[in-house]
């Protein structure tokens, strides 16, 4: 029996204080729902937890761009569409033109109108989307869609190209039978080649959406894979507070026993 060290009392208190430490653990864990508080109680999961997370942020931006992507060819074909009524419509003045009952002032007024639809059609070339030009032989552009910067080809739209440019040049009027059935190929050759287009860009954008749903699937089981590493499951760690709870405040209560046995000593000192 000895007075100066008391073994059992600094046994006693070591294990309080490993108590105490997983009790603190347990508090932070379910405080902040996550697993991974400090580096040191899983490495390897932290590691893969932060890369999965960047992962993620590179794919959001990637999700965005396609959806970009979604909204440009969307205004494309917008125009696209009123382009392709305004040629519909060329070909109906055309074919009115070419009327021999139709006097030369008749054709004058089909004129007009064929006129103003070819002077929509040059505007149109020059629109943009978000300053970048919706129509043209450089309007190609490629679009990221996954988190490593891979890419795929919107091709451009040349609303200058031949078979449009002939529709509207400037010689095409419908003055004259002749003028009109000129008039009437063009047009046609026109509307063969925006049906075409149009085609396209409906296969493209149909990958763009097939694109997004893709990155947000993907999305949603990276963050899934994330919550199963670092997440904490507060079931379980309910069940280890209320453990490291009594543990604590039994090691409590057990040091102050252990503090007490050396003044059974005073027993023989008195004797």
């Amino acid at each position: 029996m000895v007075i100066n060290t008391n073994t059992e009392a600094q046994r006693t208190a070591s294990n309080l204080n490993v108590s105490h430490t997983q009790l603190s653990k347990s508090l932070a864990r379910l405080s902040s729902g996550s697993r991974i508080i400090n580096p040191s109680d899983d490495a390897a999961g932290l590691a893969v937890s932060s890369r999965l997370e960047a992962q993620i942020k590179r794919l959001e931006s990637a999700l965005s761009n396609v959806i970009n992507a979604v909204s440009f060819t969307q205004t494309q074909d917008g125009f696209m569409k009123t382009v392709d009524k305004a040629l519909r419509r060329m070909g109906e003045l055309s074919m009115l033109a070419l009327d021999q009952s139709k006097s030369s002032a008749d054709r004058a007024l089909y004129d007009k109108e064929f006129q103003e639809l070819k002077s929509y059609i040059v505007a149109t070339k020059g629109q943009a989307y978000n300053g970048v030009p919706l129509f043209g032989s450089t309007s190609n552009f490629a679009v990221t869609i996954d988190a490593e910067g891979s890419t795929f080809s919107v091709s451009a739209i040349d609303l200058d190209a031949t078979s449009y440019a002939n529709a509207y040049a400037a010689t095409v009027a419908l003055g004259s039978t002749s003028f009109a059935t000129e008039a009437l190929t063009r047009v046609k050759e026109a509307i063969s080649q925006i049906a075409i287009d149009r085609a396209q860009l409906g296969a493209v954008q149909a990958r763009l959406n097939f694109t997004s749903e893709q990155l947000v699937v993907t999305r949603e089981n990276l963050s899934s894979a994330i919550s199963r590493i670092a997440d904490c499951d507060v079931a379980e760690e309910a069940t280890q507070y209320a453990r490291y709870q009594i543990l604590v405040q039994s090691g409590t209560q057990m040091l102050t026993q252990a503090n007490q046995l050396p003044q059974s000593a005073l027993t023989l000192l008195r004797q």
